[in-house]
């Protein structure tokens, strides 16, 4: 490795060129990044008119050599690609100010130009002394050939060069011609970098995580894109076109990096989005380079039904879209998981659009109902996320079913009918869940009443019909109906917030606390069906509070599946621990099994697997691991008569992989070879 001190100058002159790897993110400076540095630059400026070997420390730039020709070196940008593609920038910028400006002196544009811009003895990109990753490559290409003429592009290159022309030329002075001549100066000879070469053995890979674990904040996605591509090699330049590329742009960063972790999760349902990286390290490391490009093609894949799932207007079904469209109404990533895992089995030809509009139903179901009954999001997205395993290619059944029957089984807490009218008429439905879900149903039951006649809900509120507030004609309206021991305070207590009380309006503020007679009316002129229902009442009190409150439980009811009352009935009942028993007992030693397996075994799930075998003393049960052939961490079976799980598997023959440090797949006994042992 060779480390020496050196300027932009000695970087950038001769027959050298940096080529920044594609398992570099973009460029990503911003504006407040590149005032800075901009400060600096004029600062040292000055201070090298009194002081001219002044300089100002950029940092470490790590390089790695690359191709060695009679044309030239080529180097690859390991870590500093920020720094050294904004300062290119400012070169151009630089350059073409003095053009524009120093007309009587051509060769200073030429010269920085040609010297340390762009090799004009090659040709393509073998000019450029410094090559940036193929999402910039176009913009910066346009701004070294055309400079001012690039500026129409909104790539962040670009955006670059026209802040730094605006800054160029707020230094020009009449008075100081060599103004921005010093400022080149300073750029070119006044920053100083700390160049460190990789050469031979070196990993430069390894060097760059370094680097970037100690204080880069590089995103998990970053992580995830460097790794790749940093195995793909010399086949990077074909798979980032192809398919990376096309990618990037489909999805957001963010979506980007939520899809990497929604592919990890369904494996390993408590995987941190913070762990991806490490995860896909550990999953890829026995795999050869050659299965990198299947990798990246399986994401893009994926992509491109995430796609889907942010934009539902993209899905061809009407049944799937109308589904797809809800879920992304209700807001909430919980969903998101279960729905990537149903598309992408479709699109393996392995479920088809109805059992994918079945199934999503289903979970938009679960979620309606609980938010009714008062549940709302809790425990919600590890159900949803454990749902995903229950969708294999081994299942024969329908994946609408086995999703229902997955979410009817256990204490899920899926409302079934009588729960749910229960709550809507005697519930205080608005003190419960979130806003936007209570005012997402009321929605959805308005539009269910006028199915072809699409209407704009957005602007509108949730209205308590009689109000939260009481007034003397409320108080009146309530009190020629008070039963005995009721108090009008009782009474409003007990209505004002169930589900019959409530509506949509866009004029809440209007309507307010106004008494009933004034309030029809402002409901009569709504466009909404509910809202006429409402007005055509004589008056509003308990009885047609009630009324409307039973009307919208058989809505309701007939609007969102109910759980599967057979599911129910047998998840009820008592599991066959006396079964699990005898299979982990079974277990051979150089076998292992699963918490799913015994699980699916014996009619039940994971959890309570787990939580059983963690209290109880059972034969084996250090062979019982997770899916992923990991070691149960807080598991009682954390050793073994005073040994370590792991030590103890690897004597009785486990082989574990180094790398990863899991449990070999094929030494796991699944649910049909642990029944096998047991007949």
């Amino acid at each position: 490795m060779d480390v020496q001190e050196t300027t932009i100058r000695q970087l950038l002159e001769g027959s050298k060129q940096y080529v920044v790897p594609l398992y570099q993110r973009p460029y990503g400076w911003g504006s407040r990044q590149r005032s800075r540095l901009w400060r600096d630059v004029l600062a040292l400026a000055d201070l090298r008119r009194t002081r001219p070997a002044a300089t100002h420390f950029m940092g470490s730039l790590v390089l790695a050599s690359g191709h060695v020709g009679p044309t030239g070196v080529e180097f690859f940008v390991v870590d500093g690609q920020q720094r050294l593609t904004t300062l290119s920038i400012l070169l151009c910028a630089i350059r073409d100010h003095l053009s524009s400006h120093r007309s009587d002196d051509p060769m200073l544009a030429a010269s920085l130009h040609d010297q340390y811009i762009d090799d004009r003895y090659k040709s393509g990109d073998a000019r450029l002394k410094l090559l940036p990753t193929q999402a910039d490559r176009e913009a910066y290409r346009a701004i070294v050939s055309d400079g001012p003429d690039a500026v129409g592009s909104v790539a962040p290159v670009t955006e670059a060069y026209r802040e730094f022309r605006s800054a160029v030329a707020s230094v020009e002075d009449p008075t100081d011609r060599q103004r921005v001549e010093h400022l080149r100066d300073a750029v070119l000879g006044g920053l100083a970098f700390v160049s460190i070469t990789a050469k031979g053995d070196d990993d430069v890979y390894r060097i760059f995580e370094s680097i970037n674990t100690t204080g880069l904040q590089l995103t998990q996605g970053d992580l995830v894109r460097n790794h790749l591509f940093m195995r793909l090699g010399a086949r990077g330049e074909t798979v980032y076109s192809t398919w990376w590329l096309p990618m990037q742009e489909r999805l957001t960063p963010d979506d980007l990096e939520l899809l990497f972790w929604l592919d990890a999760v369904v494996d390993a349902p408590t995987l941190r989005q913070s762990e991806i990286h490490a995860a896909l390290q550990a999953r890829l490391a026995d795999r050869p380079d050659v299965d990198i490009v299947d990798e990246v093609v399986r994401f893009a894949r994926l992509s491109e039904l995430l796609a889907v799932i942010r934009r539902p207007a993209l899905e061809p079904d009407p049944a799937v879209r109308e589904r797809l469209q809800h879920l992304a109404e209700w807001g909430s990533t919980t969903t998101v998981p279960i729905t990537l895992r149903l598309l992408a089995r479709r699109a393996a030809g392995t479920s088809t659009s109805a059992e994918v509009a079945g199934a999503l139903a289903a979970v938009e179901s679960f979620l309606v109902r609980r938010t009714i009954t008062g549940r709302g999001g809790e425990g919600a997205n590890r159900t949803l996320l454990q749902a995903c395993g229950e969708l294999r290619d081994d299942r024969t059944e329908p994946d609408d079913r086995v999703v229902l029957a997955y979410l009817s089984a256990g204490r899920k807490h899926f409302a079934d009918d009588a729960a749910v009218t229960e709550a809507v008429l005697g519930a205080p439905y608005y003190l419960r869940g979130r806003r936007p879900h209570q005012k997402v149903i009321l929605a959805w039951i308005e539009q269910s009443l006028r199915p072809n006649e699409p209407v704009d809900l957005t602007a509108t509120t949730i209205e308590h019909v009689l109000p939260q507030r009481l007034t003397p004609a409320w108080r009146a309206a309530l009190r020629h109906d008070l039963r005995d021991g009721e108090t009008v305070e009782s009474v409003h207590e007990s209505l004002v917030h169930t589900l019959g009380n409530l509506t949509l309006t866009g004029y809440n503020a209007e309507l307010g606390n106004r008494p009933f007679a004034e309030k029809r009316n402002g409901l009569r002129a709504s466009g909404l069906r509910s809202n006429q229902v409402i007005a055509a009442e004589p008056a509003w009190g308990r009885a047609e509070i009630q009324a409307r409150g039973a009307w919208l439980a058989r809505r309701i009811c007939a609007m969102w599946v109910p759980p599967d009352p057979e599911q129910r009935r047998t998840s009820s009942g008592t599991v066959r621990w006396d079964v699990l028993h005898r299979a982990v007992a079974a277990i051979p030693p150089g076998s292992w099994t699963s918490y799913g397996d015994l699980a699916a075994l014996v009619g039940t799930h994971p959890m309570p697997v787990g939580q059983h075998l963690a209290g109880t003393a059972v034969t084996n049960a250090h062979r019982v691991l997770h899916a992923a052939g990991t070691i149960p961490p807080t598991s009682r079976w954390s050793t073994v008569d005073g040994r370590e799980v792991r030590a103890v598997l690897v004597d009785e023959g486990v082989v574990f992989s180094e790398s990863s440090g899991r449990a070999h797949q094929s030494q796991r006994l699944g649910p049909a070879e642990l029944a096998a042992r047991l007949a």
